[in-house]
């Protein structure tokens, strides 16, 4: 450990996650206020039908979602450090034209789709025109553009300080409506208002640092002239939007099927599950946000990104195990404490769910390193295998075990995801072995 600490790389690596831990620790703890608030405040079936809305709009963003922070930090980040404004300029300009188009389209197609999928999400009458408002944060839910531009100049400080934005909005409101029994419809109004003004904030932290930098016209939209200008760029885009939009659709689309299969009240049950899993993955998301830029600054034919990749692995594995052994021992206790002794229910299903946290965690940085080999379509190839894989064994152990059944399809598809995951990358290290004759990868190297 601490060879791995005088590297230079990891302790960059471990700075950016530090920083973006900062906010997101406080958010999380924010998040689950917010969600305790609700589920006491409102009945199972109210707190159902509000995560089916919230997770709706989530769903369709994602699926529209193209993943311009990639694309920034692949083209973006190598222009600046040689000192290309123009390159780094057309580059956020192509992402924010695409996001905003992305967005509008998104939007229209979700509020379109809205009236037939509600019967299959089990959304009530009286809740439609609630969930067809909400559907108007999809442009902001799908924008990426400004993390990129956060992250290609170094200002993870910046993200961190907006990641509390939302969930301290959205706290605040959920215990104001459940201190004054406001009802469903407050809760809604709170949870939207907590979206739109932290995506907003973003945008405008990301303003300021371009403008400090006289590059503030890269915020000019720009398409199909601009693409031109970055050789490429349609084919990173699109495979990349392809993979990440089946990754950030797998938890909103799992919910959608919990609740067509078994209802409101047992899709805000696995909400709650899924919810405190996701809050225990966080290390290792922080991890890669902080993975992905370095690694984009070295040369894939050298050992470093591969080295620190497996030394960022290991460690998010044993985080990951630490993690779970909290979850076995704790779940019930925190859920019940939270939530009300209704969704305890919960707890035997998240017990399931927690394998997984050891699993993602452990394959956190094999995503990244395809990118940075340029094996994009592999990492595309394998995130749809799986879930194609994983949707129908969701829905048949659904309905065949319940709730049980659904955290056994979500352990399963893990680990399907992250073993399709490693076979291309281990070829990508061999085929890189073979033009470099350097000493093999090791712990200690």
């Amino acid at each position: 450990m601490k060879r791995w600490i005088e590297d230079g790389l990891f302790r960059a690596v471990m700075r950016n996650a530090g920083y973006l831990a900062s906010g997101k620790a406080a958010g999380a703890i924010l998040g689950l206020l917010a969600l305790a608030c609700a589920g006491r405040g409102l009945t199972p079936a109210l707190f159902g039908t509000l995560m089916i809305i919230h997770t709706y709009a989530n769903g369709v963003g994602a699926l529209a979602k193209f993943q311009t922070w990639q694309f920034i930090i692949r083209s973006g980040t190598p222009a600046l450090l040689r000192g290309d404004t123009h390159v780094a300029r057309d580059t956020v300009r192509f992402s924010t034209g695409l996001d905003l188009t992305s967005g509008l389209v998104g939007m229209i197609g979700a509020m379109l789709l809205l009236p037939v999928m509600a019967r299959w999400l089990g959304l009530p009458h009286a809740a439609l025109l609630p969930a067809l408002l909400y559907c108007t944060l999809v442009p902001t839910m799908t924008a990426a553009t400004p993390t990129g531009t956060l992250r290609m100049l170094d200002r993870f400080d910046l993200i961190a300080s907006q990641q509390v934005v939302t969930p301290a909005l959205r706290a605040a409101g959920a215990v104001l409506a459940f201190l004054t029994h406001a009802g469903f419809g407050a809760f809604v109004a709170t949870w939207y208002v907590a979206d739109l003004a932290g995506d907003l904030v973003l945008w405008a932290l990301a303003a300021r640092e371009l403008r400090r930098r006289d590059m503030l016209s890269a915020f000019r939209p720009g398409l199909l002239g601009v693409a031109r200008r970055l050789p490429g760029a349609w084919g990173f885009v699109w495979t990349t939007n392809v993979a990440h939009s089946i990754y950030a659709a797998w938890g909103p689309l799992s919910n959608l099927v919990v609740a067509s299969a078994l209802g409101p009240a047992a899709a805000g049950l696995f909400k709650i599950a899924a919810t405190l899993v996701d809050s225990t993955t966080k290390p290792a998301d922080l991890l890669s946000r902080g993975f992905y830029p370095e690694i984009m600054r070295l040369d894939p034919a050298s050992r470093d990104p591969w080295r620190l990749g497996l030394r960022l692995g290991l460690l998010s594995a044993c985080v990951g195990v630490g993690l779970v052994l909290l979850i076995m021992l704790g779940g019930a206790p925190v859920i019940g404490a939270l939530f009300g002794h209704r969704y305890v229910a919960a707890a035997g299903l998240l017990q399931i769910m927690a394998w997984s946290v050891a699993i993602s965690t452990a394959a956190f940085p094999l995503e990244s390193l395809l990118y940075m080999v340029g094996r994009q379509k592999a990492a595309l190839a394998a995130q749809a295998c799986a879930t194609l894989a994983y949707l129908p064994l969701l829905d048949w152990l659904t309905r065949r075990e319940g709730l049980s059944g659904a955290g056994y399809a979500v352990l399963i598809g893990t680990a399907l995801n992250a073993c399709l995951m490693l076979l291309p990358t281990l070829q990508s290290y061999h085929a890189r072995r073979a033009t470099d004759r350097h000493a093999p990868l090791g712990l200690a190297a």
